[in-house]
């Protein structure tokens, strides 16, 4: 039983993973008041690239590498419409998106249905050998133990630093910002920059690490499942983090309930995060109070500096 669950929940960190670097990448990005919604796309696009190279190449740092340029190049095209030509930011995120998700299709359709062998844990010494919480926390991937790194330094930098406080000035007036003398499309496009690649690594690390292996539509909603985690946590990024390893323990619901001998359709696990996306976003929508103090005002709302 101990092994059953030393197994289920080091499986919830690292299913967590790529959940909680879309969502960080999201949170930044909405922090500047832009939403984009091409995260599903991006990761889609960064899962496709990054199996592709890794398995004609056999360099996972290589995958890595091209799959960020892919999901940076998406963001390009989502930060022209948004920030150079005004258009809808959420039509825009939409619209990328889609696109995302069809260069997915497209970039793996020579791999569909292949699997490789994918690069092992790393144990971290001393600490691997602690009783039950080693194999649980420290015998994870090295981006398992980044995504944890970048929620705490993002919860830094927004909270700690002036760059971070500045980012935040943007997202709440544009137009003071600018009159205070701050870059402000510019400040918005290193943010959505800053998205894209969390996001490339958190689809690399799905079809190399997590299961290694392609197919169309591996991604499954988890892009979405960020999306929601960001609004989950109330844009605060420690908070995204808990919720970022609870929704992992939720998609590891089936083989958790298999263990323990219950007989529950499998239909039913297997569709319980979504669910919950959908309950924890009418539960916080309804705290208006929530929503208030800690949203960006200036979120979904366009702005080009007058000259």
């Amino acid at each position: 039983m101990t092994d059953t669950i030393i197994f289920i929940l080091a499986g919830a960190f690292a299913t967590a993973t790529p959940l909680l670097l879309a969502a960080i990448g999201e949170a930044v990005v909405e922090k500047t008041g832009v939403m984009n919604l091409s995260v599903e796309g991006m990761m889609a696009f960064a899962a496709a690239v990054a199996f592709g190279v890794t398995h004609q190449t056999g360099d996972i740092v290589l995958g890595f590498g091209l799959a960020v340029l892919a999901s940076t190049a998406l963001s390009l095209v989502f930060s022209v419409l948004v920030l150079g030509f005004s258009a809808n930011q959420i039509v825009s995120g939409l619209a990328v998106g889609i696109l995302g998700l069809g260069l997915s299709g497209l970039a793996g359709r020579h791999f569909e249905n292949l699997t490789m062998i994918g690069p092992g844990n790393q144990s971290v010494p001393v600490l691997s050998d602690i009783p039950l919480l080693g194999p649980i926390l420290f015998q994870q991937s090295v981006i398992t133990y980044l995504a944890f790194a970048a929620a705490f330094l993002t919860w830094w930098f927004l909270g700690r630093t002036r760059q971070g406080r500045i980012l935040k000035v943007v997202g709440e007036d544009p137009a003071i910002a600018h009159n205070l003398g701050f870059a402000v499309v510019r400040i918005r496009l290193f943010a959505i920059i800053f998205g894209a690649v969390m996001s490339g690594i958190a689809g690399a690390y799905a079809s190399t690490i997590l299961t290694p292996g392609w197919s169309d539509g591996l991604i499954a909603g988890r892009g979405w499942i960020a999306v929601a985690l960001v609004v989950f946590g109330t844009w605060r990024p420690l908070r995204i983090a808990f919720g970022a390893y609870l929704f992992g323990a939720l998609l590891l619901g089936d083989l958790a309930v298999q263990a323990m001998g219950f007989r529950i359709p499998s239909q039913i696990m297997t569709s319980l995060p979504y669910v919950m996306t959908i309950v924890v976003l009418a539960a916080v929508s309804r705290n208006a109070l929530l929503i208030r103090l800690n949203a960006p005002v200036s979120l979904g709302q366009n702005y080009r500096p007058s000259k």
